[in-house]
């Protein structure tokens, strides 16, 4: 099973850029995933005009199953509000086997700051209760600084009560956005994967354009990140025995 982790596509901001747009919407057809994954900020300023723009390019994505979560960006201007609307809940899930994916709005209307949120945590809970499955979970902020990135801000405000209970709950994979650069970082058993901006130049550095694919082949997975703007690719990750 292939899962395509999509982030940060700014697709209404001044620093959008068309042919990286259409050179994702190329590779998702070529990549064929089961599941795209986007992890927030689809618009730049939440308004209702730029989630009309951005719905129309998701719907471009051809792909059979679907999660989106809000970013900060979307919240701004009651856009929490539209979101649902267009993209229905802001806490998605997802099962197929044995493997069960649960994305969790992180945003706060208006505010650049994150957090999960006591009220919560028992979803958390009742979706990882289950023994034997590999188990995702979904943000837009990020729960450990990423280095490359400037000044840390905007970690989410509960992120240790949350990194203890992916702990406890044996989750795998956290996979985030929000920081515009690709890193990977193991904490106790499971990863934390960040994905940088897909089709945005607000990049760090000299970083470049990028998403991820995560790739569930028997009892190991494999994470690609690949270059936008010139559909290159590297292997970042590779987990064996996962649901050991």
């Amino acid at each position: 099973m292939k899962i395509a982790h999509i982030s940060d596509l700014h697709l209404t901001g001044s620093n959008f850029v068309p042919e990286w747009g259409e050179n994702l919407i190329d590779m998702m057809t070529a990549i064929n995933p089961e599941l795209v994954l986007i992890t927030g900020d689809l618009t730049d300023e939440g308004y209702a005009h730029e989630y009309d723009v951005a719905k129309k390019y998701v719907d471009r994505i051809e792909v059979k199953n679907k999660i989106v979560i809000p970013g900060n960006h979307d919240s701004r201007n009651a856009g929490h509000g539209i979101f649902e609307e267009l993209f229905g809940t802001r806490f998605p899930s997802y099962e197929e086997g044995r493997l069960v994916i649960l994305g969790l709005d992180t945003t706060v209307p208006d505010i650049d700051d994150g957090h999960v949120g006591r009220e919560n945590y028992d979803m958390l809970k009742e979706k990882f209760s289950e023994k034997g499955m590999m188990k995702v979970l979904a943000l837009h902020h990020h729960l450990v600084a990423i280095p490359g990135t400037g000044r840390e801000r905007n970690i989410a405000v509960d992120a240790g009560q949350v990194l203890r209970l992916c702990n406890e709950l044996g989750v795998d994979f956290v996979l985030s956005g929000h920081k515009h650069l690709p890193w990977v970082w193991k904490m106790e058993r499971f990863y934390l994967i960040t994905a940088g901006t897909a089709t945005s130049r607000r990049l760090k550095g000299k970083s470049y354009p990028s998403f991820n694919v995560m790739e569930i082949e028997g009892e190991s997975v494999t994470v690609t990140e690949t270059n936008v703007s010139d559909k290159s690719s590297r292997e970042i990750l590779k987990v064996e025995n996962v649901f050991d």
